[in-house]
């Protein structure tokens, strides 16, 4: 691989002329990143979830009133 020039791990493939990072700290603070982003995502599908879920019980219970 050659080093790209100016930018500390990151080094371009000879064969496919792609940048690689090989900066470990980087790639692991990306995959935090990401993981946490997944998180946050799976959180708010969750709290949805439990909202509809909430809205329907107090329909029921208003049906029941009348």
């Amino acid at each position: 691989m050659i080093p790209v020039e100016g930018h500390k791990g990151l080094y371009r493939d000879e064969k496919s002329n792609a940048i690689v990072n090989c900066n470990d700290y980087e790639y692991q603070e990306y995959l935090r990143a990401k993981n946490s982003s997944l998180e946050e995502k799976n959180e708010i599908e969750n709290l949805k979830t439990e909202l509809t879920e909430i809205k329907s019980l107090l329909a029921k219970l208003l049906e029941n009133k009348t």
